[in-house]
């Protein structure tokens, strides 16, 4: 059987002419992320790549025998950055499986925490980490060239943000003495007050449960949510112009630079944000409630969009063990044979994963990561999608579907509109995203787009909101206080939940047997984003991204930095980004080179 190839393959080079380099650990938050290249220093091209994680977390296993009740408390700490995305998916597949619907409040609040939380997510991540990247000090020391036309350079919506200058932008971004990276911090701030006011606490949400929340719900609450957001909302309509500016000024700096961090458009989105009206969490009607989302499930190849139905990319989901240390379970026993509407499940779904860890040494040849290889299956081939670093999936997929109208967004079918209203010393702004494009008009997946989507996510996330914080006081005006309802825990039930973390797809898929967990598994992005070579032989896309990406760092090979490796990493958001160290290996290489150690900024 054949199965999708990667855009890039690796060029046909002597060894002796590559370097071998690593990033090791680039992040260590959720498995310690690696990134092993070999780099053509002769050709300006990395030209090879290997992703690896080196932590093993066990959750699908101790999960096993567990109250189904208490699914949402242990899984929430997955991740100490996005722990609430977590409970929230495991609450809409208990939601599932007990067969509750919560009152239409209690669902707007969890939207409202939601979207507070990729409100907040987004802006640390873009402004005090991703934007370190374009800042002025790592500029100087990887591009002096660039930062010199940076400074000569007028930005063209200086009156909107103002900074007069690409390079007074780049200052703005210093980490620590920049302007604007001082002003995201506080807003960070802001922002994780409310999610706190609609669950409780941040990171492990103290109000959220299956059939709803526990939170008290009043006018005065949702008053103290909208007086931030509205803040927030007016420090938007700098940030959105602000990076459309230094992500513009890039491709003109750099010719070429749209290859930095490229691959092929194969993109999912798993939906978020539930519409109350629509969702009853039955299997049966999820095709139908899954499109009433307010960010659209889908998958887009090669920039088109193939499907909306959540039953079918639920059935699609293939477990690909390839070169992660696991043992295969193909012997092992079979949890579901079919969905509930009698579909088909495959041995490699998640419902009938096994977790058999087999650690072993390192060997790029063979097993060399803790990541397993999710892929999608289309009836023909195993895609290895990616999401873009969540926002570019998200937004591609709703501004295709053309599914959402809710006033505040809306999606065409070839763009997403996004309406900020007026704020105190802003007029009512609006932004248009379209799925981006190379100058040859073909879809365009690389590490400035899926940066630009982030910055324009935040405004959609917080144009969405302002619709919640309306159909929530509504609900209160009109007396409908309830934000819980009661439900029992069955003997037997299989179920999933699908929403969209920070960084992208999110589901949960448990199995209940006499009341107790028999078998659970969570799949956030990293796992698909930073997958490794899947059993067919096809790269992760953190591995096809980096694998052939052009290097335009000025500093000759004894003094590189791979800032170029680091920003197409990094544009998928690999959560957060923390202690990078870096060395040149001793295998390959013609001969040895001195490290410049670790580079602090990356």
């Amino acid at each position: 059987m054949t199965t999708t190839q990667p855009r890039h393959a690796a060029p046909t080079k002597d060894e002796t002419t590559l370097v071998e380099m690593a990033w090791d650990p680039i992040t260590r938050i959720v498995g310690s992320l690696g990134i092993y290249a070999k780099i053509d220093f002769a050709g300006k091209r990395v030209a090879e790549c290997h992703s690896t994680s080196s932590i093993f977390r066990g959750y699908s296993i101790f999960m096993k025998g567990k109250d189904p009740r208490d699914a949402h408390f242990i899984t929430s700490r997955i991740c100490g950055i996005c722990g609430d995305n977590h409970a929230t998916c495991s609450v809409y597949n208990q939601n599932m499986a007990y067969g509750v619907r919560p009152p239409h409040l209690g669902e707007w609040i969890i939207n409202l925490g939601e979207a507070a939380e990729y409100m907040f997510d987004h802006n640390i991540f873009q402004e005090n980490l991703v934007g370190v990247d374009y800042c002025e000090k790592m500029i100087s020391e990887t591009n002096p060239g660039v930062l010199e036309l940076a400074n000569r350079t007028e930005a063209p919506h200086a009156a909107d943000h103002g900074y007069r200058t690409i390079g007074d932008i780049m200052r703005a971004l210093n980490p620590f003495t920049g302007e604007f990276y001082r002003e995201a911090l506080q807003v960070s701030r802001t922002t994780r007050e409310m999610f706190c006011l609609m669950e409780g606490r941040h990171v492990h949400p103290s109000t959220l449960y299956p059939g709803g929340v526990g939170t008290h719900a009043t006018h005065q609450l949702f008053t103290d949510y909208y007086t931030r957001l509205m803040r927030y909302v007016e420090f938007l309509k700098r940030v959105v112009p602000m990076h459309d500016d230094l992500f513009d000024f890039m491709y003109e700096a750099l010719p070429g630079y749209e290859e930095v961090g490229r691959r092929r458009v194969l993109l999912g989105c798993w939906g978020s944000l539930n519409d109350p009206e629509a969702c009853d969490f039955t299997y049966r009607n999820m095709t139908d409630w899954g499109r009433r989302m307010f960010v659209t499930p889908g998958i887009v190849v090669d920039g088109k969009l193939v499907t909306t139905d959540l039953v079918e990319i639920n059935l699609g989901i293939r477990i690909l063990l390839g070169h992660s240390f696991y043992r295969d379970w193909t012997d092992q026993e079979t949890f579901v044979t079919q969905d509930p509407l009698g579909n088909p499940v495959d041995k490699r779904h998640p419902w009938n994963q096994h977790t058999i860890p087999a650690p072993q040494k390192r060997d790029f040849d063979d097993k060399y990561s803790w990541t397993m290889s999710p892929r999608w299956f289309d009836g023909t081939d195993h895609l290895p999608l990616d999401t873009g670093g969540g926002p570019l999936a998200r937004l591609w997929v709703t501004a295709l579907a053309g599914l959402v109208d809710c006033g505040h967004v809306r999606s065409t079918g070839h763009s997403v509109q996004i309406n900020l209203p007026r704020t105190a010393l802003r007029p009512e702004t609006s932004y248009e995203w379209k799925p981006p494009v190379d100058k040859q008009g073909r879809p365009l997946s690389n590490a400035i787009e899926r940066n630009r989507a982030r910055t324009y996510f935040q405004a959609y996330s917080a144009a969405a909101a302002v619709h919640f914080v309306e159909q929530a006081l509504a609900e209160v005006r009109g007396g409908n206080s309830k934000t819980w309802e009661r439900f029992t825990v069955p003997d037997e039930a299989i179920s999933c939940g699908f929403t969209e973390a920070v960084r992208g797809l999110l589901s949960h898929h448990m199995v209940i047997r006499g009341g107790k967990i028999a078998n659970y598994h969570p799949y956030p992005p990293t796992p698909w984003n930073g997958s490794v070579r899947d059993s067919f032989g096809t790269p992760g896309p953190y591995e096809d991204a980096v694998q052939n990406t052009p290097i335009f760092e000025e500093n000759p090979p004894g003094e590189f930095k791979g800032i170029d490796i680091m920003r197409a990493v990094r544009s998928f958001d690999p959560c957060l980004p923390c202690g990078v160290h870096m060395y040149l290996g001793n295998g390959k290489p013609l001969h040895k080179m001195h490290s410049p150690g670790t580079l602090n900024l990356i």
